[in-house]
């Protein structure tokens, strides 16, 4: 793609999020002539209006919000009249500044996947950390990208890319990138799985050092295959098994390379051990394997930024705990209840689901199913279940899924019109049922779905469980 000089160009900013106001701001600082659009705002023009002038008939450039689908108005309107649209990341990597310490711009360690992408990143940014590095995790959380593309004092980015962020990103070359797994989300955006899956592959293109995919998910080395990588790029492999050259894994307790290690082919150097990971362990004592999986590809990621093995010991020793992700919130009458509400998919409730024992959960879930099937959760983890708590407007799938393939399960459903209660109702529930039988028992808050039909945020979901928690009088 040929260079847009953003001076004195036309740019629409279709979305004010967080990164819309961003790209806004950068924008303006490079002497672009900046049109904010926001349907869901009074004080700017709204889509509608904007398509009904000819200011897109003169743009430059649209930047997209991710929360804008590339079938919405306007950017179908942009893409039919020929004006390129970018995403915010995509403008970041335009707009990037050398470091302040020298040697050109900050390069990116790229991380998506359906799920763990939050807690790779921040793994990544403490063992940057750790090797003494000024790093900082950005993008899908936290930082958006093309502030931190711009603050010459950071000197490696960890990026946390959404499908929908990569949608409209086409120049991005990442020094390594990260796949950490792929199963059905966001099906309603990008319309089929194929497309779903062909946005996260974008990440790997381009890619300089590595691309580190998932050994027990094939879909993610096949995306390695496909891509168009920069001479030299190797592929490198995470398993929670004993790993074979070009790839990081276990060797009993032990984190290990075989993947960058100058004696790959006839040893394994030491990355850390699970008790570097003790304080992200549950209430058992046991640290969940997608953790331990997350971490290999945060190791990975860094190894391929040449960081010495002893800062990955570090930076994960030094990691904590994300809120909202395992995180056990209080105990009440020998009950541990989990506050997991960053589950907003089934393939997130199933890894949350997988470190508990068999038939030791009483699981609350529900909420936005956004069009998502069931069916493979509930056989995959019906073991787990002592019984199940249906919250949302949307428990259909849901209930229909346990019926089919749990029905010995029981279930108790929370009246969807109870929204300003809901988590009250359901916390009081399921400590009824924990109650019932003998054995170690866990109340899980993983709910496999969104959070907006009921709750702000998935934030706020995990806020109100811990405060349901707290008013029982459990201790954290």
């Amino acid at each position: 793609m040929s260079e847009l000089v953003l001076e004195d160009a036309l740019v629409v900013v279709a979305g004010l999020g967080v990164s819309g106001r961003a790209a806004v701001e950068v924008l303006a600082s490079r002497g672009a002539r900046v049109v904010p659009v926001d349907d869901h705002a009074d004080d700017v023009i709204g889509s509608a209006e904007l398509l009904a002038g000819s200011v897109l008939d003169r743009a430059d450039l649209v930047v997209a919000s991710p929360g804008l689908a590339p079938h919405h108005p306007l950017l179908a309107a942009a893409l039919e009249r020929g004006v390129p649209v970018w995403s915010e990341v995509e403008l970041a990597w335009h707009v990037r500044v050398d470091r302040a310490a020298g040697g050109g711009p900050a390069p990116w360690l790229a991380v998506t996947g359906t799920n763990g992408k939050t807690t790779t990143v921040g793994m990544l940014e403490s063992i940057l950390r750790a090797a003494g590095e000024n790093a900082l995790a950005v993008g899908n959380v936290g930082t958006p990208v093309v502030l931190a593309a711009t603050d010459p004092s950071l000197d490696v980015l960890a990026v946390e890319l959404s499908s929908f962020q990569l949608h409209f990103t086409h120049s991005m070359s990442a020094q390594a990138a990260a796949v950490l797994n792929l199963a059905p989300d966001h099906l309603d955006w990008h319309g089929s799985m194929d497309a779903y899956t062909a946005d996260k592959g974008r990440v790997f293109e381009r890619a300089q050092v590595a691309c580190i995919y998932n050994l027990t998910d094939p879909a993610t080395e096949d995306l390695v295959r496909e891509a168009d990588v920069v001479d030299g790029c190797v592929a490198v492999g995470f398993t929670l098994g004993t790993p074979g050259v070009g790839q990081v894994g276990m060797v009993e307790d032990v984190l290990v390379d075989r993947g960058f290690a100058r004696l790959r082919h006839t040893h394994a150097a030491e990355l850390g051990t699970l008790a570097d990971l003790v304080q992200l362990a549950g209430p058992d004592g046991t640290v969940p394997p997608h953790v331990v999986a997350n971490a290999l590809a945060a190791a990975a990621l860094a190894l391929a930024h040449d960081v010495d093995p002893a800062a990955i010991r570090d930076g994960l020793r030094a990691y904590g705990p994300g809120a909202h992700r395992l995180a056990t919130v209080g105990v009440v009458d020998g009950v541990a209840y989990v506050d997991d509400s960053k589950a907003t998919n089934a393939h997130a409730a199933s890894a949350a689901l997988g470190a508990f024992p068999v038939g030791s959960v009483v699981w609350i879930a529900g909420g936005l199913a956004k069009g998502a099937q069931f069916d493979e959760l509930v056989v995959a983890r019906r073991d787990r279940l002592r019984s199940v708590v249906l919250i949302g407007v949307d428990r259909t799938p849901l209930r229909e899924a346990l019926a089919r393939h749990a029905p010995e399960v029981p279930v108790v459903e929370v009246d969807a019109g109870e929204t300003g209660t809901v988590m009250t109702h359901a916390v009081h529930q399921a400590g009824r049922l924990a109650s019932a039988g003998a054995g170690p028992v866990t109340v899980l808050l993983a709910p496999a779905c969104a959070s907006m039909d009921q709750f702000t945020s998935y934030a706020a979901r995990g806020d109100q469980f811990s405060a349901a928690v707290r008013a029982l009088g459990g201790d954290a």
